[in-house]
């Protein structure tokens, strides 16, 4: 296993915001054509009664998504206390000896994790498929993530483990980009595989929900809803034991295998 080194870098102010809009600047990008375009009919008002509703509505609706999906990202990745990961060792009955962070190629939190753990055996696993993890976002945060730390690729359908092996794994924003519900039922069934009968999975996920669709507008449906995660836990084996929100646009599971 990837030992994980408990070198943990500070985080910038804006550091939070400021990867969510480089993830996923061609929708940033896209905006600010949008706006643009729409100044000239605004400011001349050559058009009819419709035209000019559908030019205010799109110039409204497009700034208002802009401005708040940006301030959101501020408050949940900057401001919430997400990102110093102090909170995850209340989630967990008890330290784990054995645990494995899984990302899909941006690695933030396992230096905090050592931290919080301090003498367990850690690792960070790259599950990163690009035939099942197709979007540009995800291109963007590997590209930007490469600087993080080591970590080993692994088959998310065949965990290089033996069985019930760890106690603990953590997934942080990054079962969703397992996009298929077959592929995502064969993650979930070798996660139960590798874990002890007392380990648990904690998993930190956006959802496809109201409060992220006024956040983000279409982009919330990149995130899963509720309903998607829990019928995965249910139907590989899970219970949830714990359930609960970080801002009302991050929500926290904890799963206990179903024995």
């Amino acid at each position: 296993m990837t030992t994980v080194l408990p070198v943990r870098q500070p985080r910038g102010k804006y550091q939070g915001m400021l990867q969510i809009l480089s993830f996923n600047w061609r929708l940033y990008l896209a905006a600010v054509i949008v706006l643009v375009a729409n100044v000239p009919c605004l400011i001349r008002w050559r058009l009819s009664l419709l035209g000019r509703i559908a030019v205010i509505s799109s110039f409204a609706i497009t700034a208002f998504w802009t401005t708040l999906s940006l301030a959101v990202s501020h408050w949940v990745y900057d401001r919430s206390g997400i990102c110093e990961w102090t909170w995850i060792k209340d989630c967990l009955p008890e330290p784990p000896r054995r645990w494995a962070n899984i990302h899909a190629g941006l690695d933030e939190s396992s230096p905090a994790l050592a931290q919080l753990f301090p003498g367990t055996e850690g690792s960070a696993w790259d599950i990163f498929d690009p035939l099942e993890m197709t979007e540009a976002s995800i291109a963007e945060a590997r590209l930007r993530g490469a600087k993080s730390l080591p970590a080993t690729h692994a088959n998310f359908r065949a965990l290089p483990l033996a069985d019930q092996t760890l106690d603990a794994v953590f997934l942080i924003f990054a079962a969703h980009e397992i996009r298929r519900t077959p592929a995502r039922r064969e993650f979930f069934k070798e996660l139960k595989r590798v874990l002890k009968s007392s380990g648990r999975v904690l998993m930190v996920e956006h959802l496809r929900d109201w409060h992220n669709f006024l956040a983000y507008g279409p982009g919330c449906f990149h995130f899963l809803s509720r309903r998607t995660w829990l019928s995965a836990a249910a139907q590989t084996g899970f219970i949830v034991e714990r359930e609960f929100g970080i801002t009302p646009f991050v929500r926290i599971f904890i799963l206990q295998k179903n024995l």
